[in-house]
């Protein structure tokens, strides 16, 4: 457990320094939207894409480890949706748009987090698998919250052509398709392209972990109580749970089971609070699931990489 704390803390404390200097004002707010934005767009891609296209898949169990994050993905939205009438709306009060923040909370990962887990505790290979999940998760969580906020929302409904179009778009989800398919062919990492790429790629997680301590928003934790908690309980908990099952019974081993589980217990990502700005979801209550969730974070991920690491 201590290897796992001094593994995963430095990447928590660096989030810590991006909300300290958003906070205090050493850094200007107009440096925040770029930066993730370059992030999104250029970085993150770049390290994708180099890592899945060097990477040795025939010793990854990429199959089982991607039906299994599908699945409990699944999984844990049916039972949101089970959720909603009983305990949602009928004990908690959440409206409509309400409902569709808890959703998104309790199935979008951070990936910029898991990244940078990943590569703390198992390299190269850590940051593989967790970017084989992103290949098959980001796809599926975008598909189901956006049904989600067209039947829950309050704006307008997304046309099934603007929901593939934002899919097929992705920068992460077109940087993960490119690594595969230079992978299978056999290219790898081009001359000159590749060494860009890694280059690229190397300024990916500091300034992706810095802009999501920026983020994070205390003024919307007031709003915290049933429905944050229950977001979280689903998201930190019960995914991980799920996908720690789904990988004993696939007989998965301990390196490739732990970063499952890690993936799966992310707190829910920034992305949340954009498609609820523009689908007419509660922004102000998925605010405060990703700031309530990010700071549980830190106690879970360190517990799951304890728990799962030593029963393996």
């Amino acid at each position: 457990m201590a290897e796992t704390v001094v593994a995963v803390l430095p990447v928590f404390l660096v989030i810590l320094l991006g909300f300290g200097l958003k906070r205090s004002g050493w850094v200007p707010d107009a440096f925040w939207g770029p930066a993730e934005h370059l992030t999104y767009t250029v970085t993150f891609p770049a390290l994708l894409t180099a890592n899945l296209a060097r990477a040795d898949m025939g010793t990854v169990a990429w199959a089982p480890f991607m039906s299994i994050q599908a699945l409990a993905v699944l999984a844990v939205a049916g039972l949101t949706l089970a959720l909603r009438r009983p305990l949602l709306t009928g004990r908690m009060g959440v409206d409509d748009a309400g409902f569709t923040s808890v959703f998104q909370g309790a199935i979008r990962p951070n990936t910029y987090i898991g990244l940078a887990v990943a590569a703390a505790l198992f390299g190269d290979l850590g940051v593989t698998l967790t970017a084989i999940g992103v290949a098959v998760v980001v796809p599926l969580v975008n598909v189901l919250s956006v049904a989600c906020m067209t039947r829950f929302g309050r704006g307008q409904a997304a046309s099934l052509f603007g929901v593939a179009r934002g899919i097929v778009t992705n920068p992460l989800i077109l940087a993960c398709a490119l690594g595969l398919v230079l992978n299978a062919s056999g290219v790898g990492l081009p001359p000159v392209i590749g060494p860009v790429l890694e280059i690229l790629g190397r300024a990916a997680l500091p300034v992706a972990l810095l802009a999501v301590g920026a983020g994070l928003s205390f003024a919307h934790l007031k709003r915290a109580g049933g429905p944050v908690a229950v977001s979280a309980v689903l998201k930190l908990l019960g995914l991980p749970l799920l996908v720690w099952a789904g990988c004993a019974l696939a007989g998965l081993d301990a390196v490739t089971t732990t970063v499952a589980v890690l993936y799966a217990g992310l707190p829910c990502s920034a992305s949340s609070y954009v498609l609820a700005r523009r689908m007419g979801g509660d922004a102000p209550l998925v605010a405060g699931i990703i700031t309530a969730q990010t700071l549980a974070s830190v106690v879970t991920i360190t517990l799951l990489a304890g728990w799962v690491g030593a029963g393996g």
